[in-house]
């Protein structure tokens, strides 16, 4: 048996190199694919040639016996790994008559991961940090792009504190809010004024398949070829009103991750053995408790910044806490109707989101079980 299971696993580990020289090789022809997208400006990331590819793999996996799903999962990674590798090569550069970038903040992880981007753009990047201040005049009279990445609480008062700006000169923010800061930039300076949130960490190594949100400020035409830029850099560009954005994420950030916040507070001050809950827990609530200890990972400013960026936040909260104890006294009642009622309530109004989202969560589920040790 032991001689048996020894022959059948040297041949496994010879299958196993022949993929690993493959996969060399098709990194190898990514890069002279970046190279290719680089000189013609093409983006990293087109949604058709994946889409299709994808499928055609898919298909011919089902006629040589393999499941569907296994190609699927191991292209996706192969192509996250490639999409990074294309960062490597470089971009087009679309306005080389721009004159230096200038980002404010440019030492955070944001502020770098654009100044890296813009670098591999082929832009002059110039970095203004609070001990910078001094030559602030110097470093920013001639800039033909100024980005401010600095925490939400901040922005406002760094956006008025700005020199005069060339009239020509393009002003960026990069705050999770963006009303507020849009009106303070659009006050501070005359020319181009455009407004950013990346919907994404700094960490997450490429900008493919990442949404960047963009409000429109002053003189969008200035700015086109930005938008374009980042597009080739992979993202996918969604325009939206200042005001709706700032409504959208009070749902997306502010409330979920107050939500994500109260949570870690009760497990703290209940003091539950991490151990046994992570011994314990199924995939779903080891992936639920993976995003928690996440957020905990993070700067507690930013996320005090996001909740408490206004009012509205606020109150949307309270809402929150007042249908949490309408739930509690279902429970308290011994009410399962009523619970059952409320449950199929929320279930039509997800509607084939409901479906939707449980095949989706299928492929998270098995990742989140295949990194447990």
């Amino acid at each position: 048996m032991v001689a048996e299971l020894t022959a059948l696993r040297d041949q496994i580990d010879e299958v196993d190199k022949s993929l690993l020289a493959l996969l060399a090789r098709r990194l190898e022809l990514v890069a002279e694919v970046g190279e290719v997208k680089s000189r013609y400006g093409l983006p990293v990331y087109v949604p058709e040639r994946e889409a299709s590819m994808l499928a055609s793999r898919r298909a011919e996996a089902e006629k040589l016996g393999v499941p569907p799903d296994l190609i699927e999962d191991v292209l996706r990674r192969v192509m996250r790994e490639s999409y990074s590798s294309e960062n490597d090569k470089g971009f087009k550069t679309l306005c080389p008559t721009l004159r230096p970038v200038t980002i404010v903040g440019g030492g955070g992880q944001m502020g770098q991961l654009f100044a890296k981007m813009l670098t591999l753009s082929g832009y002059q990047v110039r970095i203004l940090e609070q001990e910078d201040w001094p030559r602030a005049g110097e470093l920013l009279q001639d800039a033909g792009m100024v980005i401010v990445s600095v925490p939400i609480h901040l922005t406002e008062a760094v956006i008025a504190r700005l020199p005069v700006l060339p009239r020509d000169c393009i002003l960026v923010d990069l705050a999770s809010v963006k009303n507020a800061p849009l009106q303070a930039m659009l006050a501070a300076h005359s020319g181009p004024v455009l407004g950013l949130h990346p919907m994404f960490g700094p960490d997450s190594g490429s900008l493919a398949k990442q949404v960047v949100v963009w409000c429109d400020g002053r003189q969008p035409e200035a700015y086109q070829w930005f938008l374009e830029q980042i597009q080739i850099w992979g993202a996918r560009l969604h325009r939206i009103s200042a005001v709706e954005h700032d409504q959208n994420m009070a749902f997306i950030q502010a409330l979920r991750h107050f939500a994500t916040f109260a949570y870690g507070l009760h497990l703290a001050e209940e003091n539950v053995d991490l151990e046994q809950l992570l011994a314990l827990s199924s995939p779903i609530y080891r992936l639920e408790l993976a995003m928690v200890g996440r957020l905990f990972a993070q700067d507690p400013q930013l996320y005090a910044d996001i909740i408490m960026a206004s009012q509205e936040n606020l109150a949307l909260v309270g809402r929150y806490y007042r249908r949490f104890g309408e739930a509690i006294a279902l429970l308290e009642n011994g009410d399962k109707q009523a619970f059952i009622d409320s449950f199929n309530r929320v279930k039509h109004w997800f509607g084939d989101y409901a479906p939707r989202f449980q095949s989706e969560s299928r492929a998270l589920l098995r990742q989140a079980n295949d990194s447990r040790k």
